[in-house]
């Protein structure tokens, strides 16, 4: 087994409760990690025989892109996308942070973690 990491995939998105957060959009942060098996891609060097992360990224950037009022619905749609697209995933551990978040402190971030084993 091995790990694919995607680390600090910036949005600008529209998440969020309030009606302002839908209209004004903030900037988020995203980090995916992924197991599947790199044994066969460490012996051809052929990105056939991997996952790739170029389809990872544009899977993330895209469910991103709809809105959600919750992080974690925007993150179980990233979950289940990537599990139905990539067959070849095991698992799935994913940080959606929504940066600089309207709560009335200074916060730097508001991150929600799930992690998900294909079944």
């Amino acid at each position: 087994m091995g790990t694919i990491k995607l680390q600090n995939i910036r949005t600008f998105s529209y998440h969020g409760c309030l009606v302002e957060e839908g209209k004004i959009g903030s900037d988020y942060r995203v980090d995916l990690e992924i197991k599947t098996d790199l044994r066969k891609s460490s012996q051809t060097d052929d990105l056939a025989d991997t996952v790739d992360y170029v389809l990872l990224n544009k899977i993330v950037v895209e469910e991103m892109a709809i809105r959600s009022k919750l992080l974690e619905h925007v993150a179980q749609r990233i979950i289940v996308r990537t599990f139905a697209e990539i067959p070849s995933i095991s698992r799935i551990k994913l940080a959606v942070s929504k940066l600089n978040p309207p709560i009335g402190g200074d916060v730097e971030a508001v991150t929600i973690e799930m992690e998900e084993f294909r079944n």
